[in-house]
């Protein structure tokens, strides 16, 4: 009997590289005592007071499931928790007056509506969308599902474990040469930790207006940093009186997932100061009918938080971040001197490279596969693994050329504090335990 066929496209999937090992652990016969999974952002601190307080309580005589009706929001979310979002901008120093929200099913929603509203025609390669190599997997991933184009520009973890961003003239001559509907950044970083400054904002934003391009912010992270002054960097801190031309060509993407501690929460924004595009993004999102209405309920009691509120809870969670950041870095620097492990000045990641500690040959991906199929340490009289991410994915290199993430990892810095401690020396070791095996 034949067998129904499965699309191209789904023939062509395998696992992101942020749900790989824990996907391989999951199918793992005879597992270790002990598992830590740093190899995906899913943070595990409690989520904001204001947050819990609603998220406790929705069958208060005052939330709009009292009676244990859910009903649709409209397409662009709730105005709460549109606010929600307009509110941390203006208390973190920014002008809102301008800004349209369209609330999402968590950032990953926002990325392919962007995709959708910045790029050319699907199967072509006009409008590419343009990245900074390593970037976040899944702009690539849904890029590839909506059959959008994607191109980048390099940038290079030198020994020092500084990402070096490519020079304007090298991204100037990509963008001449591909003819890009929008560049991408990410002022605080995934995969890499880098925090870019106001400088480097600035001449993107001026390329953007040059070559009559979207600018395209990621600010998952925004006011996680730990390095530098106190000002925070933005897409919403550069306006015409910087770069004349930009207003009217900004977007963000923003997630209650990191900084307010709810991944699961799966509320995110679009963020435009473009009406054209802000309708128009409402109008392709009306398929989705809206995002989830409990999420944006509980979220939206951040509409009503103060400015020192705000402060206070982005100051504790730098403070707390910031202490685990460093200790892992200086670990991992202890257990293995030759380790480049990139700086962490931003976000909640940290990529090592291991290019000069493993023989020649090694793939990031068969080394993770053996954390989560078969390796296991003793840490302290417990058999442990460690869950991580191979960064090849996380460049958009073709087939055949050589890809820096064959010995590049991402970390993520989301478990315990005890957990945490825990990483560099199972790092080591289960990378001495891999080499010693092939």
């Amino acid at each position: 009997m034949n067998k129904p066929v499965l699309s191209a496209h789904f023939e062509s999937r395998t696992p992101s590289d942020v749900r790989l090992a824990q996907m391989k652990y999951d199918e793992r016969e005879v597992k270790p005592e002990a598992v830590i999974n740093v190899g995906i952002g899913n943070v595990s601190l409690p989520t904001n007071p204001a947050m819990k307080k609603r998220m406790f309580a929705l069958n208060a005589p005052e939330s709009p499931f009292a009676k244990g009706v859910v009903r649709y929001s409209g397409t662009a979310g709730f105005e709460e928790c549109q606010n929600a979002f307009k509110n941390i901008l203006a208390c973190e120093g920014f002008d809102t007056s301008k800004l349209l929200v369209q609330v999402t099913d968590g950032g990953s929603s926002g990325m392919e509506l962007v995709l959708l509203g910045v790029c050319g025609p699907a199967g072509t390669d006009e409008k590419p969308f343009m990245m900074i190599d390593p970037a976040y997997t899944n702009y690539i991933s849904f890029a590839e599902r909506i059959g959008r184009k994607t191109i980048t520009v390099k940038r290079a973890l030198g020994e020092d474990g500084k990402f070096s961003l490519p020079k304007l003239d090298e991204i100037e001559e990509n963008i001449k040469k591909n003819n890009p509907g929008a560049l991408l950044v990410i002022p605080y970083d995934n995969p890499t930790g880098q925090l870019y400054d106001y400088e480097t904002l600035k001449g993107l934003a001026a390329l953007c207006v040059k070559y009559n391009m979207w600018m395209v912010s990621d600010e998952a992270y925004r006011e996680l940093y730990y390095t530098g002054d106190n000002s925070l960097v933005s897409i919403w801190g550069i306006t015409d009186a910087d770069v004349p031309g930009i207003e009217g060509r900004r977007i963000s993407l923003e997630t209650t997932s990191k900084v307010w501690n709810a991944c699961g929460l799966r509320i995110g924004a679009v963020i435009t100061d473009n009406p054209e595009y802000h309708d128009r993004s409402i109008a392709e999102y009306t398929a989705n009918l809206c995002a989830n209405v409990i999420g944006q309920y509980i979220f939206g009691a951040l509409a009503h938080e103060s400015k020192e509120s705000i402060a206070s809870w982005c100051k504790s969670l730098r403070e707390y971040y910031k202490d685990i950041i460093f200790k892992v870095y200086n670990g991992l620097k202890e257990q293995e001197p030759g380790l480049i492990v990139s700086s962490p000045d931003a976000s909640i990641y940290s990529v090592i490279d291991v290019r000069n500690v493993v023989k020649p040959g090694f793939d990031a991906i068969d080394f993770v596969l053996y954390c989560a199929q078969k390796g296991s340490v003793d840490y302290k009289g417990v058999q442990t693994t460690l869950l991580v991410a191979p960064l090849k994915g996380f460049y958009d290199i073709p087939a055949g050329e050589n890809n820096p993430g064959s010995t590049q990892f991402r970390i993520s810095f989301v478990g315990t504090p005890e957990d945490m401690m825990k990483v560099p020396e199972l790092f080591v070791k289960l990378l001495r335990q891999y080499e010693a095996s092939r």
